[in-house]
């Protein structure tokens, strides 16, 4: 049976916010590793957060979006949580990067 487009909002609305629980259970992970594992970043999905504010007419600000990612101002989680990258961080993104 198809899924109703309000149960599909539901479930993925769900499993965003799971996704989000997920990100603050493991603040260990840095952005510089989910970029050079999965092409994406808690940084991206604040844009996305906010991409899809614009696209529906709502009035959110990018830090307002990214806070919502990181459960917290941006600012305060890398103050608490992100690490210097590592040489062979950098050396894999910018591999990534020449992809």
């Amino acid at each position: 049976m198809p899924l109703s487009n309000e149960d599909r909002d539901r479930l993925d609305a769900a499993a965003f916010r799971r996704l989000l629980r997920h990100f603050d259970e493991n603040k260990d992970v840095q952005n510089i590793d989910l970029m050079n594992l999965a092409g994406f970043c808690r940084n991206c999905l604040g844009k996305w957060y906010k991409a899809a504010a614009d696209d529906l007419g709502v009035d959110l600000s990018a830090d307002a979006a990214r806070e919502r990612i990181y459960g917290m101002p941006y600012e305060t989680w890398k103050e608490l949580y992100q690490k210097p990258a590592s040489a062979e961080q950098l050396a894999a993104m910018a591999a990534r990067a020449n992809d």
